[in-house]
């Protein structure tokens, strides 16, 4: 494991749809990885049942007695009360601390008191209100996917200046969470109706991919009500950039397949072991860095951009 000041190591929520016993192996596998921190829960839809809030308990104390830290995390999108009622119920679980996703998280754990983790879909961009969530018990907070590096290197120096010291977690592997919306894409696409969706996405165990006509490039991944980036952000050779402008933890978003390659390159480069000619071929997928980097998402830094 890296030493105390080095770059923590993240796993986020699994934004697919996966079977009861997909959850079950590929955790089971977590267990033995260099990762510091696990994030568990379904942060998409609703619908997806598999999971029950006692099973991702007990998933997380298995991987605690790992040695990992684990989060909960909560729904990005609050449509219904039933919603409400399984957030509080999250919120009071009285083990784990919870990831806050949107709003009505931040104020039911807040309200109780409670200490959270600000994700990146609150889009918080300045000292002001990084201040105020650190007041009402946020413990770190997630950089916005869409914030380059030279932003976050000015919003980390104001707010050390203004002695707010939460670690910052970046979003460095995995396709980037861009938007979410209350109609289900991947139903539509299967012409079914939301409610009566049959929970095709489970079909798509790393979303349904989205060409425009003109092109064989995969412009967006489509995950139930959630948009994803087509292209996978790969952001290994930033590492140490990351550290030196004060970001302590680097989230990698689960995949199907290959993810312990995925984990295992990461360790790696956080402790420097990183060839400068890895061609970064991880997945099978065009790769991107372009908002890290000030420009477009799609961007890649180290190659073309895809077409």
């Amino acid at each position: 494991m890296p030493t105390p000041n080095s770059l923590q190591l993240s796993l986020g929520p699994v934004l697919f749809y996966w079977t009861h016993e997909h959850y079950a192996h590929f955790y089971r596998e977590a267990a033995d990885w260099p990762v510091d921190i696990v994030t568990l829960g379904e942060s998409v839809c609703s619908r997806r049942r598999d999971m029950k809030l006692d099973d991702w308990l007990g998933i997380g104390r298995e991987l605690a007695q790992s040695g990992k830290q684990v989060i909960l995390a909560s729904q990005t999108l609050i449509e219904s009360e039933a919603d409400l009622r399984g957030l509080r119920k999250l919120c009071d679980n009285g083990e784990f601390m919870v990831e806050a996703n949107d709003q009505s998280a931040l104020q039911r754990l807040s309200a109780s008191g409670l200490p959270f983790v600000a994700g990146d879909a609150l889009n918080l961009y300045n000292p002001a209100t990084l201040g105020v969530l650190a007041r009402s018990g946020m413990q770190r907070w997630q950089a916005p996917v869409e914030m380059s590096r030279d932003d976050l290197a000015r919003l980390l120096s104001d707010c050390r200046t203004q002695g707010l010291t939460q670690p910052c977690e970046v979003f460095a592997y995995g396709h980037l969470p861009l938007a979410w919306s209350s109609r289900c894409f991947t139903a539509r696409r299967h012409q079914k109706p939301k409610d009566r969706c049959q929970f095709v996405c489970q079909d798509y165990p790393e979303g349904l991919t989205l060409r425009p006509q003109d092109s064989t490039r995969e412009l967006f991944i489509l995950n139930g009500i959630q948009t994803l980036s087509g292209a996978c952000q790969d952001l290994r050779h930033e590492l140490s950039t990351m550290q030196d402008i004060g970001v302590s933890i680097a989230r990698l978003s689960p995949r199907a397949e290959g993810m312990a390659e995925v984990v295992s390159a990461f360790d790696a480069a956080r402790r420097g072991d990183l060839p400068p000619a890895d061609p970064l071929t991880l997945v099978d997928a065009a790769l991107c860095d372009g908002y890290w980097h000030g420009r477009p998402g799609m961007d890649n830094s180290r190659g073309a951009r895809p077409e």
